[in-house]
Formats: structure tokens, sequence, C-alpha cells
């Protein structure tokens, strides 16, 4: 454990100065406050079903697709490029301890990010809901329940990046790949529930099954602030999953 403490540290120390790690962090948050402007502009003077915050959130795949693959291209990557990856494993240390700090690392700053972008509905309340006392500007449930989702959902997400790293030496080729990776991850339950199904009844129910993969139905379950325990399962299998495969593929390159 001490071990995995000091790997965790230092992946987060290299992290938090990296220049990509600096981008996407201005880029997130820049994003994110332009997505939430938009977002209120479009619930000025019409009635929507959805609060700004709901809005806000279903917007989380447009940064998503972008901001991970900066934060975890270089995890591997970049260190087998320069023959430092070797050096680390000249020292007793386990792939699967580099591979469990590295992925804290990045998920950590992952979270950190969020927590930057929650704050724009915060403020956005603290400045117009006393002046216009509209109650849609702040919908608790909906932000822990986005807060949660997306905290959920970037296990799996962050993980496959980590994955998609240790498998290349190309910091370019594993931005790729990660993005392909959670492309996929994020619309494939959406597009395979407009399959067509031939009136078949036993495609009719596997299709049925792929809700429980569409992204954007657990994410609005979650904006209901309703804690649905499926996606749970869902993301945390997938991650650990991805981190098993990542350590794999770390341990044969070595």
């Amino acid at each position: 454990m001490r071990l995995l403490r000091i790997l965790f540290f230092h992946e987060l120390r290299s992290l938090a100065f990296a220049a990509p790690t600096c981008v996407a962090a201005v880029v997130f948050l820049s994003l994110m406050g332009w997505i939430y402007h938009l977002a209120l502009a479009d619930a000025v003077g019409v009635s929507h079903a959805d609060t700004p915050v709901q809005t806000y959130f279903r917007a989380f795949a447009v940064p998503l697709l972008f901001i991970v693959p900066l934060l975890t291209m270089r995890s591997f990557a970049e260190e087998r490029r320069l023959g430092t990856l070797g050096a680390l494993f000249s020292t007793p240390v386990h792939a699967a301890q580099v591979v469990v700090a590295k992925f804290a690392a990045v998920y950590a700053f992952y979270l950190l990010l969020w927590a930057g972008a929650l704050l724009f509905p915060l403020v956005a309340w603290g400045m117009l809901g006393g002046l216009y006392g509209d109650e849609r500007l702040l919908s608790l449930p909906s932000l822990l329940g986005g807060a949660v989702f997306v905290s959920v959902s970037g296990l799996l997400y962050v993980a496959a990046g980590i994955f998609a790293s240790a498998l290349t030496r190309s910091t370019l080729v594993a931005a790729l790949l990660t993005f392909c990776a959670l492309f996929v991850l994020v619309v494939f339950g959406r597009v395979l529930q407009q399959v067509p199904t031939g009136g078949y009844a036993s495609v009719e129910r596997l299709l049925a099954s792929a809700e429980y993969l569409d992204t954007f139905h657990h994410l609005d379950v979650f904006l209901r602030g309703i804690v649905d325990t499926r996606p749970l399962f869902l993301f945390g299998s997938g991650a650990l999953a991805m981190l098993g495969l990542a350590t794999l593929a770390v341990g044969a390159r070595v």
C-alpha cells in the first residue's frame, strides 16, 4: 500500500505539471462554461421540461471525447517512447500497481475538472437566483445525480484511456484509440436500440436489453435524482476489465 501511495502521488505530480494537462483543463472549463451559457440562453423565456442543469449534463459527451484522451495519452505511451518504463520495472514494483496508480491519478484529476465545472450552475444560482427567483436555475437532485453519473461513468472512460495508452508508444495513436473507444462506449447502446428487428421476437428481446448499455438512458435516470445500481455495476465492472487488460498489455511489453 505504501508503494502504491508513492506511485500515485508521483503520477499526480507528473500529470499536474504536464502541458497537455494544462491544455485539457483550460479547454474543458472553457467548453463547459460555454455549454452552460448556451443552456441558460436556451431556457430564457421558453418553457422547457428540462432545467438548465439537465441540459448542461446531457452535453457531457462533447468535452469527454477530447479531455480524456488528453489526460490519458501520456500514461504509458510517453514512458515507453522515452524508455523510462523499463527503468521503473527494474524496481520491485508490479505492473498492476503501476496501472492502478496511473489510473487513480488521472481519475482524481478528472474529478477535479468536473468539480470545477459544477461551479458554473452554483455561481449562476448565486448571481441570478435571488434576482429572478427561478428555481430551475439550481435543480439540486439533477445536480447531484449528474455529479454521481459523471463520477461513476468516468471510471470506465478513464480506464479505457489507460488501456489504449498501454497498447502503443505513440501518444497520438493512444489519443486516437481512446477517442474511438469512448465514442463507441457512449453511443453503442443508443445505436443498438435503433437496429430494425424485422419482426423477430428473439431479436426484439435482444435489442430490448440494449437499454442496459445506453449511456444516455442511465444519465436521464440519474438526472431525475434516482441512483440506479445497474450502471454502477456496468461502469465499475467495465473499468476493472479495462485495467486488467492494461495490466496484461504492460506486463507483456516490459
